[in-house]
């Protein structure tokens, strides 16, 4: 048995950073991976999404590009030469993180890992010890249980397709979903978004979710709410079908992809012999410090029930390690206001309580403040896109507890604001800082 410091099983984006900070501080650490290094943000979520969402995004813009006197056409997508590109960059990234490995002496085995009992790890016919033992495996994309359920592909077979789908029901109204089905809106598909309920991104603001029912309609995606899938069948005539549990049909389909959630990959792991608590759904059960009910085992990253970001999982990583390793014993993650960007189309970007939650958390003492313009960028529009701000804030400081913002650069606008809100801006804080003008960003500052 061989016998390290600490033993990492998940190399997703959490798991790399706790062996990073662990192995800077000396640390003798193993690092367990069953499929690709960087886990689902490098090559099935974040990274591969963004660059789909940026190929919508330049297609947008050469629509746009008229209206500035440009003659641009499009005629058609080559998607297997986009791709290719995206695989190469993936496939870059992945040789990146080996040389990350090597040097930072962290080593590295392809397997599958179990737990043995609280403080050994087996992988095959090999075991492992460890004082300190992370788990950070990671999600995979759920699928309910209905007929003809194996018809539709996840978000992870999406990644796959070689050749773009013409028509595409996109069935779940998350993030997931309504990213998906903005990508192939904007790629040229013919997209339909299949909702359970009459909502779309229902732990968001009201504003968000309005703004971007009414974007996404007007795009061109149709929207099919209360619709409960209990079906997908194959005809000859009319391709996909998919039926609910009031026996409507939405038909003419080449590709259905699931977006409805996803759910820890815990199954494997043993959990249950060493007595490591997890809920209904298999997410490993912690508490503010990254601890399991089991001592010297932690989880952090999808596989919890905490913020499922990348950066989060980043954070809890880095700042477990430096608590177990680095003399820092205070070192833990403030899960209470976390900014997040959703790549939809426009973008949404939002930190801290929705004007809902405010309302629930503040009694009598909120107040938001709202901006609805044209960005400048669009103006030529016949039908432009509008930008949709929202402040949310308490007290007679007025104390700002939620920014939401929907609309053009909402993704790169966000991150500046969010330290300023973290570090308890004010309404006035904003009202005194000058504008950049003209920018999108500068209504933040100037709402009334």
């Amino acid at each position: 048995m061989s016998a390290y410091d600490l033993i990492v099983i998940g190399g997703g984006s959490g798991g790399l950073s706790v062996a990073e900070r662990a192995a800077s501080y000396g640390k003798k650490c193993l690092l367990i991976e069953s499929g690709d290094m960087g886990g689902t943000c490098v090559n099935r979520g974040c990274v591969p999404k963004k660059i789909m969402w940026y190929g919508a995004q330049m297609a947008h813009y050469c629509h746009t590009a008229s209206n500035y006197g440009f003659d641009v056409q499009l005629s058609s997508l080559d998607w297997p030469a986009l791709k290719q590109k995206r695989d190469a960059y993936i496939n870059d990234i992945q040789h990146w993180y080996q040389g990350y490995l090597e040097s930072n002496q962290i080593d590295k085995l392809v397997g599958t890992g179990r737990f043995v009992d609280a403080r050994t790890v087996m992988v095959g016919e090999q075991t492992f010890s460890a004082d300190h033992i992370v788990i950070a495996v990671g999600g995979e994309p759920w699928v309910p249980e209905v007929e003809g359920a194996g018809l539709g592909i996840t978000s992870d077979d999406f990644f796959e397709l070689n050749e773009q789908p013409q028509r595409v029901a996109v069935i779940g109204s998350g993030y997931i979903g309504v990213e998906f089905a903005g990508v192939l809106n904007g790629l040229g598909c013919e997209v339909t978004l299949v909702a359970r309920h009459d909502v779309l991104l229902s732990h968001f603001d009201a504003m968000l979710a309005e703004k971007l029912t009414h974007g996404m309609q007007r795009s061109g995606i149709t929207l099919a709410t209360n619709f409960d899938v209990q079906s997908i069948v194959h005809d000859e005539q009319q391709g996909l079908v998919i039926g609910d549990l009031q026996q409507r049909h939405l038909s003419g389909f080449d590709c259905v992809i699931w977006a409805v959630g996803r759910r820890p990959r815990t199954a494997v792991l043993n959990l249950s012999d060493i007595g490591i608590e997890v809920d209904s759904l298999g997410h490993v059960i912690t508490n503010e410090w990254q601890e399991t009910s089991k001592s010297g085992i932690y989880a952090i990253g999808d596989v919890t029930t905490r913020a499922p970001l990348t950066p989060v999982a980043i954070a809890a990583g880095r700042r477990l390690a430096d608590r177990l390793f680095g003399d820092k014993p205070q070192s833990k993650v403030d899960y209470s206001l976390i900014p997040t960007v959703l790549f939809s189309h426009p973008p949404i970007a939002s930190i801290g309580l929705t004007e809902a939650q405010a309302i629930v958390q503040y009694p009598g003492q909120v107040k938001s403040y709202q901006s609805h313009f044209t960005p400048m960028i669009l103006a030529f529009n016949e039908a432009p896109e509008q930008t949709s701000m929202k402040l949310v804030t308490v007290g007679e400081q007025q104390k700002i507890v939620g920014c939401h913002i929907i609309g053009e650069a909402a993704d790169e606008m966000l991150q500046g604001f969010a330290v300023a809100i973290r570090m308890g801006a004010t309404k006035k804080d904003f009202d005194d800082t000058i504008a950049i003008h003209p920018t999108s960003a500068e209504e933040l500052v100037t709402m009334r």
